[in-house]
């Protein structure tokens, strides 16, 4: 099965309305078995951003698109709006995986938070798909990822907690936005890929625009990386291009 996973749209005055033309172009080209739109579909949490991100996502020509909203969705009340807009649908099922998105977002605050009682839904939930490949997707980092800065205030509060359970349920993959990042660990059986930013100026790191592509097959998980109107290869070459020592250190990765 395929994945596409597009994040931080920032569709207001920071989205780049040719990226997404071209995203639909490519992804509808994928014809992917589901997309997930990793948050900030907005940049204010405003009526008229919502009106005209469910005008955009609406172009995806897929019949599992799966939504959830990030930090700046839920500015200025967005928090009452994106439901409007929106599906709070948490748990998708398909032939062998399980996918489950993990609300992050609070009201009007730039860090997420699980919680206690959603990290017990989500176990609990996990428990009945013993013999499924198991998803989970969230807006906000759950671990730190290099050179972006301040990243345990508005990473995730109880990001102990929650790896504890997404390892404890056996979870095959997480996936992220939020940081504009686009980078992989790996924990074991357990890959954490996080995406960049899709169709937006807020770069970090990486100065182009991308999404994820996930393709699994008998249990295997592969996650690549794509620059929109761009080439596209294994997210896993962004870490083994990373240098420490140099600022420019993805110049070669993404040239």
């Amino acid at each position: 099965m395929q994945f596409v996973q597009i994040s931080d749209l920032h569709i207001g005055g920071l989205f780049k309305e040719d990226a997404f033309n071209t995203i639909v172009e490519e992804v509808n080209s994928l014809k992917p078995d589901a997309i997930i739109v990793s948050g900030d579909l907005t940049d204010d949490g405003l009526i008229f951003q919502f009106q005209n991100a469910h005008k955009e996502i609406k172009r995806l020509n897929c019949s599992n698109v799966i939504i959830f909203p990030g930090n700046h969705d839920y500015r200025h009340t967005g928090y009452l709006l994106f439901k409007k807009f929106f599906s709070s649908k948490q748990i998708y099922e398909f032939d062998d995986i399980v996918l489950l998105t993990v609300g992050t977002a609070r009201p009007d605050r730039d860090e997420g938070e699980v919680g206690h009682r959603q990290n017990l839904w989500m176990e609990e939930s996990l428990s009945k798909y013993e013999n499924k490949t198991k998803i989970v997707a969230m807006h906000h980092h759950l671990i730190a990822i290099p050179d972006t800065g301040y990243a345990n205030v508005v990473g995730i509060l109880d990001a102990g907690d929650t790896l504890r359970a997404c390892l404890e349920s056996k979870v095959d993959l997480v996936l992220c936005g939020h940081k504009h990042r686009p980078w992989l660990w790996n924990l074991g059986s357990l890959k954490i890929a996080y995406a960049g930013t899709a169709c937006s100026w807020r770069y970090r790191g990486i100065f182009e625009n991308t999404y994820n592509i996930i393709d699994t097959k008998d249990g295997e998980i592969n996650v690549d990386i794509k620059i929109v109107g761009g080439k596209r290869m294994p997210l896993s070459n962004i870490v083994k291009g990373y240098e420490s020592k140099e600022g420019h250190q993805y110049t070669r990765v993404i040239d």
